[in-house]
């Protein structure tokens, strides 16, 4: 199985403050880690490779210079090869933008490292939360796609994702090559071994800039390519009070209720 996990290096949320003036991120000493969801997506094909060691995991990250240190992390817990796309030009990529970006860099990869047979993104990074990339890269590629994943099985060729949904969760099989976005399961991600650490810090990490994917569209990329703009960020307001209803019933409680909103005008 040729797998193909997309990871991304963000803030540490638990360490996000907002400048209470300029009502942006403070990210001057804020460490950087590998997004939740990506690593739950890297031990889905992790799990995959354990039962099939034939099978390749090559990791893809977009960012600057120090997102390498993100792959390093991944090549530790299971991954072969590891490639950065990094170049000025994407600077500023929205969702859309970026997953064009993926999207074509991937076609760009499956030149050498051939086809990908799955492609595994996080259900979304913890520092925007939009669920979007992973999808538009479906998308961009004409790819099937199954989100929320719990576990992913392979075999003889054939792929099923337990699948979470409101109810609990489905068993869903899909074609290759597709695009499955993992969510959090019920068993952590393995850790490192010393030995694994310093193997993956004498592996080389692959580039991949503009002017490396043929046939970009330049009016896709970065800002001029991102349809979303921020206009501003802001930390709400901390809302106190409030008034708690219990009755002895539940028709009670409605009743009084409606009767409180009657009285203060609410309806």
């Amino acid at each position: 199985m040729n797998m193909l996990v997309c990871v991304k290096q963000v803030p540490d949320t638990t360490e996000i403050r907002i400048d209470p003036v300029k009502n942006t991120l403070i990210r001057d000493g804020v460490p950087s880690i590998v997004n939740p969801f990506d690593a739950y997506a890297l031990e889905a094909a992790a799990r995959i490779k354990d039962k099939d060691p034939s099978s390749q995991i090559v990791l893809l990250s977009m960012g600057p210079e120090q997102a390498k240190n993100a792959l390093k992390e991944c090549l530790a817990v299971g991954g072969d090869k590891a490639y950065l796309v990094t170049d000025r030009a994407f600077g500023g990529s929205d969702t859309l933008a970026t997953s064009y970006i993926l999207s074509s860099a991937i076609k760009k990869l499956e030149e050498t490292e051939g086809k990908f047979d799955i492609i595994f993104c996080g259900k979304q990074a913890i520092d925007g939360d939009t669920a979007q990339v992973g999808p538009e890269i479906a998308e961009h590629l004409g790819y099937p796609q199954v989100t929320y994943a719990l576990e992913v099985f392979a075999e003889d060729g054939k792929i099923k994702v337990k699948k979470e949904v409101e109810e609990g969760f489905e068993i869903i099989g899909v074609k290759t090559p597709c695009v499955i976005t993992v969510t959090k399961p019920s068993f952590d991600p393995r850790y490192p071994t010393v030995k694994s650490k310093l193997a993956a810090n004498r592996k080389e990490i692959g580039a991949i800039t503009a002017y490396d994917i043929a046939g970009i569209d330049r009016e896709r990329i970065g800002l001029k390519g991102s349809p979303t703009k921020v206009k501003k960020t802001f930390t709400p307001p901390v809302k106190t009070g409030g008034v708690k209803i219990c009755e002895d019933c539940g028709t009670a409680t409605a009743k009084k209720l409606i009767e409180t909103l009657v009285a203060d005008g609410i309806i």
